[in-house]
């Protein structure tokens, strides 16, 4: 048989590969450190994983490469889903202090506070990233806020939303979900409750000796009331029941798009994270 080189197949080849490099590539984000904000919005409905993820979130906030990330905490900014809220104010207090609002009892108030960050940052020449723990219908209302009062802001320039569950889009009240997937620059990653499907996977199935890497009483403060909450109420009056943290361990999958948002996937699983932020 001959063996021929067809040179334009080739280069069409090389073509396509630099395309899809260049694809994967541009979906990357580049958060800026120095002037972006990181929008953590916690659903809480009605899985209690939200409490593990808002202790992620305060361990994650404590290493001394994040201690001056810009960030804000919304909970309550669930969507359409049916089932008892888990009331996360105890441990939001103590992880965030007053870097957070109450969008189950304030919506609007919160909605109005959000869009206030959201426009300075912007106005300050920083974009805004949105870890969506929960679903869509908070980002549509503060999005929408902002395009009706600021028409001159390029939404989807500066607005990136991150979201990994086909669950929580599922219960977003759907003209919400559509308006933030075409007007922001909307990212869907793979689900965080899995390891090896390119997120960290922060879900474990047993016991994790979380305790013996924060020498911290602060952090230690927060996890115990994160755990002591979520047993709370996991499962109770028809609440989600999370049968992970049900056999003794740990869910914070949320976090899966704050550590996109940061870059920091290579993360595998609750011990790796631990390791990671480990305080001495």
């Amino acid at each position: 048989m001959k063996n021929t080189f067809d040179f334009k197949k080739a280069i069409s080849g090389i073509t396509c590969i630099l395309l899809f490099s260049f694809c994967l590539t541009a979906q990357k984000p580049n958060y800026d450190i120095s002037k972006d904000l990181l929008l953590v919005q916690l659903d809480c409905k009605t899985d209690i994983d939200d409490l593990h993820t808002a202790a992620g979130l305060a361990t994650l906030l404590n290493h001394p490469d994040y201690k001056h990330l810009n960030y804000y905490a919304v909970a309550g900014s669930y969507g359409i889903q049916e089932g008892l809220y888990v009331p996360p104010n105890e441990l939001m207090k103590m992880a965030f202090k007053n870097n957070w609002t109450d969008a189950d009892k304030e919506w609007e108030a919160s909605v109005a506070r959000v869009a206030k960050l959201v426009v300075k940052t912007i106005k300050n020449g920083g974009d805004v990233w949105v870890a969506e723990a929960g679903q869509s219908d908070f980002t549509a209302d503060w999005v929408k806020q902002i395009s009706n009062q600021n028409p001159s802001i390029k939404i989807k320039e500066h607005i990136h939303v991150v979201q990994h569950s086909d669950w929580n889009e599922s219960v977003t009240e759907p003209t919400k979900l559509k308006y933030t997937q075409t007007v922001t620059d909307y990212h869907k990653i793979a689900d965080g409750n899995a390891v090896g499907n390119g997120t960290p996977g922060l879900k474990s199935d047993g016991k994790v000796a979380w305790e013996t890497k924060i020498n911290d009483e602060k952090l230690t403060n927060i996890w115990n009331t994160a755990i002591r909450l979520g047993n709370q109420y996991n499962g109770k009056d028809g609440r989600y029941l999370n049968e992970s943290v049900d056999e003794g361990g740990l869910d914070f999958s949320d976090l899966s798009e704050v550590c996109y948002i940061l870059g920091l996937m290579e993360i595998k699983g609750t011990d790796q994270f631990f390791d990671y932020f480990q305080v001495k």
